[in-house]
């Protein structure tokens, strides 16, 4: 493996900006930790460049073993001192592998009319750790597709990415930048649209959520704007205990992916 030891390397920066500013469109994904370079090894992307850090080179470590499987595999590895490691990953606490990587970016109106599809509509998720694990619960619970519009946080953000756990490697995910425009695009094929508001809807179970449906989902706070609930076919509402003002968007979310999942199973 080649070896850098300066913070200077521009390697180094490029690690640095993209986690400042990650891919518009989602092409070129930072990750961070070993889970996620799994992950992304996992679902065939292909790899722009692996950095580890000597430290887990010294001793048996699952940093060492996929930086080397991952050379062998034909990625371009580097190894780095600790030092240097510290500037390229983005959390705190660096996790000894980061690595640069390439999907294919989904498009959202492929998403959109998908045939008998469950599609998730975030709108205005601001919280990346949110928003990543919301793509997580939709991953599991049967979501053919996720679109993030409004003034939600960028999906491919390495903070999204580490929310998601790796689910944004694998399941379809777009940015739309009109909420309106989106909401007309899953009606496009007869896709019935269910708007998430915090009181004045139907519970969950009385919800059709068989065949082509798309979940609309607001973000923290006023969730989704009067405007695009009244464009929606119809609305649910997580009944609650009183006192309870409101859930967290990602467990709000999860609560009515898998209600819908138990009509689609």
């Amino acid at each position: 493996m080649k070896t850098i030891s300066s913070r200077q390397n521009p390697l180094v920066r490029a690690y640095r900006e993209l986690a400042r500013d990650p891919d518009a469109g989602g092409a070129r994904l930072l990750l961070d930790g070993v889970h996620l370079v799994r992950d992304a090894q996992a679902a065939g992307l292909t790899f722009e460049s692996v950095a580890v850090a000597a430290s887990r080179l010294t001793s048996q470590t699952e940093e060492g073993d996929v930086a080397h499987a991952l050379e062998s595999a034909g990625a371009p590895v580097v190894t780095v001192s600790d030092a240097v490691f510290e500037a390229m990953s983005p959390v705190r606490s660096p996790s000894g592998i980061v690595a640069i990587a390439r999907r294919s970016s989904s498009d959202v109106s492929a998403i959109c009319n998908t045939t008998g599809g469950f599609t998730l509509v975030a709108v205005d998720v601001q919280d990346p750790g949110n928003l990543g694990a919301l793509i997580r619960a939709a991953e599991a619970g049967g979501v053919t597709g996720v679109v993030v519009t409004g003034t939600s946080a960028h999906p491919f953000s390495w903070k999204a990415l580490r929310g998601s756990m790796g689910s944004a490697l694998r399941l379809p995910v777009a940015s739309g930048p009109d909420v309106s425009a989106i909401v007309n695009c899953v009606r496009a094929l007869g896709t019935r649209t269910v708007a998430s508001v915090p009181r004045g809807g139907r519970v969950p179970d009385e919800i059709d959520w068989t065949g082509a449906v798309a979940l609309i989902l607001g973000g923290e706070g006023p969730g989704l704007p009067a405007d695009v609930v009244s464009e929606c076919d119809d609305r649910v509402t997580i009944p609650m205990a009183s006192g309870v003002e409101s859930l967290n968007v990602a467990v709000a979310g999860a609560i009515l992916i898998y209600a819908a999942r138990r009509q689609r199973t």
